[in-house]
């Protein structure tokens, strides 16, 4: 087996509950904002409309074809819309308040420490992400993960995007490694695993919900301890 020396985490859905934290943090706006008195159906209603628009604008985002601050009011104002609701200062708010309280959601993936902890003591660890810096950080600080982490590399500072193979070049350059030596760890077919083959490092996919049965990635699993099957 290949020695690798470095390994390169994805964060959102690998190691920090995306779907978790992101549903309490809604809630907790829901409410704050008695969205259903301003016209929503339901809580979940309002879930299902923001996830679709979320998702396109973050593929929009992916490609360099909107900036970030766009993104960050545009997906509430447009799901707010679709509810008949036409106030711009309301999605301003919501999206400050997202950006401020998601970051302090602590919910992380089953054995996301240990493992981590194990991983330390045999190899440098780093991480690769597409979130914006600022709030990343935050993640990683208020979940006490950020010690683990030798660098942080964040799309903003390479100047590109995953699944761009130069933000996985980047990496490999701030991390004073090569590819052979590397490994890329993440829960996205296209965003983490292409992204980083087209870079020449091996990748490990984290399918947690059996998404990609038939992946072409490096290694394949389905829960973050079986990691160190394959370390």
């Amino acid at each position: 087996m290949t020695l690798y020396k470095h390994l390169f985490f994805d964060l959102d859905r690998t190691l920090w509950d995306f779907e978790k934290n992101a549903h309490e943090t809604f809630n907790d706006i829901y409410n704050k904002y008695q969205l259903t008195d301003r016209g929503v159906t339901t809580f979940n209603d309002f879930m299902e409309v923001y996830h679709g628009i979320n998702s396109t604008l973050w593929d929009y985002y992916r490609k360099g074809q909107i900036e970030k601050e766009v993104l960050n009011v545009q997906r509430f104002a447009l799901t707010l819309d679709s509810f008949g609701i036409d106030d711009i200062p309301l999605s301003h708010h919501i999206a400050h308040d997202y950006i401020e309280l998601s970051p302090t959601k602590k919910h992380l993936f089953p054995g996301t420490v240990p493992v981590l902890e194990y991983l330390s003591g045999k190899y440098t660890l780093h991480l690769i992400t597409n979130g914006f810096e600022e709030v990343q950080y935050k993640k990683l600080i208020n979940s006490n993960l950020r010690h683990f982490f030798t660098h942080v590399i964040t799309s903003e500072e390479a100047g590109y995007k995953k699944p761009d193979p130069n933000i996985f070049l980047y990496a490999l350059n701030v991390a004073g490694t090569v590819a052979a030596e590397a490994l890329m760890i993440g829960d996205d077919q296209e965003v983490d695993i292409d992204g980083a083959r087209e870079a020449g490092m091996d990748q490990v996919l984290v399918d947690y919900n059996d998404k990609y049965v038939d992946s072409s990635a490096t290694f394949r699993i389905t829960s973050l301890p079986a990691l160190l099957q394959i370390l």
